[in-house]
């Protein structure tokens, strides 16, 4: 099971006024080898209480580098300290990469890539573009990132200078909510008929292979629908849902009246090749029951929007309120997502180094 490791902190600059880009270095760096896409999970006490965030790798595979960008969140306690606090030589926590946000990088392949990127959605998009415009020479990438304003867009020097380092294979489209732009279609946001329209003008929708995807929920599930009615299919589009837009776990549904007699039961959790059976109550979801019971069980956004919380559930049933994280496929082999998972029998047993 993953664990936390200690990253040095090397470099901490300032994309725009409220974002940083934190240069990271590992002391092992083989648990750190990402895929272009994913994310580490950090954790840091503050003011007496441990938070535990995750954060989008922006570099990319052949930067040499690890790197994470960090959005500052009106309220989020570990951005804010982040921007205010952060600076090189100091040590991070953090556990190693995590996440499904990628394709497979084919160098003989010649592929016409779609990102959606909004805000600091940007950060796993970069990694991704960088990537695979350097990993895949053949391929062309179009991203469409939605921005309040100028002022707003991280990593636009990044994006310029990638556009000069592999001409014609990068193009760049600036929505910009508050700002006029010279094209009107340019200005506003990006939904269900911003995206028909750039289909229609801009965009060769019928030649794009993949579609990634990364912003807000209203945002992603519109240009989601979009991209289908336009003919791609559930496997071309990928999905990154930021955990802020989750801000906890979701209300559990009305008992029924057999919920309402159920007695507490057991888990047992197998952590590290080690099972340990924890008293669950039933209000309790499967990580609050672990947690309770001691065990250094891995979580982060708590909202079932990371897979941080990730195992296998090999004995007994659960409810899984919430699932913007895991595959169908992931769903049929039995896997959850523990912050989201209420048992349904008296007993169920999770393995948490199955992945």
């Amino acid at each position: 099971m993953a664990r936390f490791h200690p990253l040095k902190v090397t470099e901490v600059r300032k994309t725009i006024r409220d974002a940083v880009v934190v240069s990271l270095e590992a002391a092992n760096t083989d648990a750190f080898d990402f895929i272009q896409g994913q994310y580490l999970t950090f954790k840091q006490e503050i003011e007496g209480t441990e938070i535990r965030r995750s954060y989008s790798i922006c570099a990319g595979k052949d930067d040499g580098i690890l790197q994470v960008g960090i959005k500052k969140v009106d309220g989020g306690a570990f951005s804010t300290w982040a921007n205010e606090n952060l600076a090189p030589g100091m040590t991070l926590e953090a556990m190693p990469p995590m996440g499904n946000f990628h394709t497979d990088i084919d160098p003989t392949t010649n592929k016409t890539y779609l990102g959606f990127a909004g805000g600091s959605g940007i950060t796993p998009v970069l990694s991704i573009i960088k990537t695979t415009l350097m990993r895949e020479p053949e391929s062309r990438f179009t991203l469409v990132y939605a921005n309040r304003g100028v002022n707003t867009i991280m990593f636009r020097e990044e994006l310029e200078d990638l556009k000069n380092e592999h001409m014609g294979r990068l193009n760049v489209i600036h929505i910009l909510e508050s700002d006029a732009q010279d094209i009107d279609l340019f200005t506003g946001r990006v939904d269900e008929a911003k995206c028909a329209a750039l289909f229609e003008h801009w965009i060769d929708i019928t030649s794009v292979d993949t579609a990634f995807i990364c912003g807000p929920e209203p945002m992603m599930l519109g240009i989601a629908k979009s991209l289908k009615e336009n003919g791609l299919s559930d496997a071309q589009i990928k999905f990154e849902l930021f955990a802020s837009s989750q801000p906890g776990r979701l209300k559990r549904k009305a008992s029924t009246a057999a919920d309402t007699t159920a007695k507490p039961g057991e888990a047992t959790v197998i952590i590290d090749g080690t099972g340990r059976t924890v008293a669950m109550e039933k209000d309790q979801t499967v990580l609050e029951a672990a947690l309770s019971g001691g065990l250094d069980a891995p979580y982060a956004c708590k909202a079932g929007v990371c897979s941080t919380c990730k195992c296998k559930l090999l004995e007994g049933e659960v409810e899984m309120l919430a699932n913007h994280a895991l595959e169908d496929y992931e769903v049929e082999r039995g896997f959850i997502l523990s912050c989201q998972s209420f048992a349904l029998t008296s007993k169920v047993v999770v393995d948490y180094d199955q992945h």
